[in-house]
């Protein structure tokens, strides 16, 4: 089968392409000029240079192939160019849904993020939960909202398509990396000295990816899947990964307001003076008061979604992070670039 995969040289998308291409398939990848290639290297996988807002070239890539897989975001909680980040999410899905419908591709699968799923007062989230748009902090969750609307939208009008809604996951091939893999990356450079109680539900990047395949095989046109696993506090990762590591977990706990403070501090200084990113994105904090978690269920018992022990994820992270230089041995974390894939 030939595929596209947008956002192949980010952290999903990355580990789709390749999964796609071990399977068999032919995996072509639309790819920025100046992209960092490293998920895609030493593979058969097929790089097409373009950029989602570029639809002359989402046209191109989108040429011939069967199945398109619309992964690619500017996933990040602080930028020098916020309108940007929204150009990238929202205009950049319309443009590649509308070259996946125009070329008469039999199936397409949006990503899209948890972050678009309601949180109820009790009880967990799923995919009926009615999100109050409000709630929704910073540029790149309300325009996730804004490029699921338009997918769905695409879909009742009888574009065969899928959205899916990962929740957090770690592994492997984390190469930006994400706001996950960064908390992660700043355990195992001791930069963590509290917590927050809050949490999120964490999963297996490669129950993600299998999670895609199986939305292409068995999802219903015009609905979302939640695909997640497990729901833990944030105390509960850093546990985990001390035992693993032999790092020592964070005691203290903050309370909410003043972490909010001092994130807000930080931007002025980091952000507006310093112009670079933050150590304490905002929005994540303010999206932090409510701990994300929600149910799977649907997807588990539709699509067969695999739960695969988060223990292992945060290990292959660990791994992967430290195999691949983005730990030195004093302990420190090096940046490897911007967020968006």
């Amino acid at each position: 089968m030939k595929v596209l995969v947008t956002g192949a040289t980010g952290f999903i998308g990355g580990n789709l392409a390749r999964e796609l291409w071990r399977r068999g398939d032919e995996v072509r990848a639309l790819v920025r000029p100046d992209s960092n290639r490293l998920t895609i290297q030493d593979t058969g996988i097929i790089p097409v240079e373009g950029d989602i807002l570029d639809r002359r070239s989402v046209d191109r890539a989108v040429e011939g192939c069967e199945a398109v897989f619309h992964v690619a975001a500017a996933y990040t909680f602080w930028s020098r160019d916020p309108a940007g980040v929204s150009r990238t999410n929202a205009t950049g899905t319309a443009n590649v849904l509308a070259a996946a419908r125009q070329a008469g591709v039999s199936r397409t699968v949006y990503t899209s993020t948890v972050s678009t799923v309601g949180t109820p007062k009790t009880g967990l989230g799923d995919e009926n939960t009615p999100l109050d748009a409000r709630s929704l902090h910073g540029y790149y969750k309300r325009s996730k909202l804004q490029a699921e609307q338009e997918a769905l939208a695409m879909a009742a009008d009888g574009m065969p398509l899928v959205v899916v809604n990962p929740t957090a996951p770690v592994g492997p091939w984390d190469v930006k990396p994400t706001p996950t893999g960064r908390m992660i990356l700043d355990f195992l450079r001791r930069k963590i000295p509290a917590y927050l109680k809050t949490g999120m539900n964490l999963v297996d990047v490669a129950d993600v990816v299998e999670g895609h395949i199986l939305a292409l095989e068995k999802g219903r046109s015009g609905e979302r899947y939640i695909l997640g696993n497990r729901n833990v506090s944030l105390k509960e990762i850093f546990d985990i990964l001390s035992r693993q590591t032999g790092l020592a977990t964070p005691r203290i706990r903050v309370p909410y307001w003043l972490v909010v403070g001092v994130g807000y501090a930080d931007r002025f200084i980091e952000g507006s003076l310093l112009r670079r990113e933050p150590a304490i994105p905002v929005e994540g904090v303010l999206a932090s008061k409510t701990p994300a978690y929600v149910s799977c269920e649907k997807a588990v018992r539709e699509l067969g979604l695999p739960q695969r022990p988060i223990e292992d994820a945060l290990r292959q992270a660990v791994d992967w992070f430290t195999g691949h230089g983005y730990v030195d041995r004093k302990g420190q974390a090096k940046t490897q670039g911007s967020s968006r894939a």
